[in-house]
Parts: C-alpha cells; sequence; structure tokens
C-alpha cells in the first residue's frame, strides 16, 4: 500500500482467498484492505496515539438519516456522553479532496452535528471547526487533541 502523510501504526494484514484484509482494532476483525480503508486505519490510529482520542470513543460507518436516505460515515468521535465531537470523511489517496468532498461532509454534519470536520485522502488534509449558531467555519492547522476538546 502507498505511504501516507500520517504517522506509520503497527498493522497486521494477511491474505484471504482474493483480497488482502488488514485488522480493525475498532470493529474487531478483518476487513478488505482497499485504498480508502488504508487511509481510514491510519487516521484511527492517528487519532488514537497522537491526538488522545479514546477507542472506545471512536465510531466506524456509523449509519444516519439524510433526506430520507440511509447514509454512513466514515468515522465520529464521540466525547464521553456519545455527542459527536469529529467527523472524518475519508478518500483514498487517488482522490483529490475538492469542493465536493468538502460538501458532502459538510452535508453529512447537517444531521450529526460535529463541531470538527477531518477530509483526508492520507496525503491532504483538512479540518475545520464549524460554529453551527454564526454559520462559519474556521480553518484548523490540524486536529485538535482529545484533551483540549473535552476540558
Amino acid at each position: 500500500m502507498q505511504e501516507l502523510n500520517l504517522p506509520p501504526f503497527a498493522y497486521k494484514v494477511t491474505q484471504s482467498s482474493e483480497n488482502l484484509l488488514i485488522w480493525d482494532v475498532l470493529r474487531r476483525r478483518n476487513v478488505v484492505l482497499t485504498p480508502e480503508e488504508w487511509v481510514r486505519q491510519h487516521v484511527v490510529h492517528y487519532l488514537m496515539n497522537h491526538r488522545g482520542y479514546p477507542k472506545g470513543l471512536l465510531s466506524l460507518e456509523r449509519g444516519h438519516r439524510y433526506n430520507q436516505r440511509q447514509k454512513r460515515t466514515d468515522l465520529v468521535a464521540l466525547d464521553a456522553t456519545g455527542q459527536p465531537l469529529l467527523l472524518v470523511e475519508c478518500k483514498a489517496p487517488s482522490v483529490p479532496i475538492t469542493a465536493a468532498v468538502a460538501l458532502q461532509a459538510a452535508t453529512y454534519n447537517q444531521t450529526i452535528g460535529a463541531p470538527l470536520l477531518l477530509l483526508t485522502n492520507g496525503l491532504s488534509h483538512f479540518c475545520w471547526r464549524v460554529n453551527f449558531a454564526e454559520r462559519t467555519n474556521e480553518r484548523l492547522a490540524e486536529v485538535p487533541a482529545y484533551g483540549e476538546l473535552v476540558r
């Protein structure tokens, strides 16, 4: 798999009959190793090991409804009460982070209500703080540490 612009982590990859599988520490099972999954697993480990997000408060592919349709988020970090803190949209490294990707994440966040958004393809990362009351977004240099958000 491609080297990403995220810290490396100790991963376990196995071969099934036709697919490579990677161990997912959140789902506690092997999942098919696609380029997008490679990015998602890097982000999970980055949030836990470098930004202090508790493993038990990270939710992968959480379902939600938008415009009468069932959608799935890539990753949501929750606070201790179960409220969303950070919505993460992951793309494969070959997929550029465009305005359309930002609109997809912002649209999902209308129903989720996370105060932080992270868009990444593993090479480029964009993080924003969302102010719903003022309807503004502030670009951040990095993802805030969990401890900074839940004081």
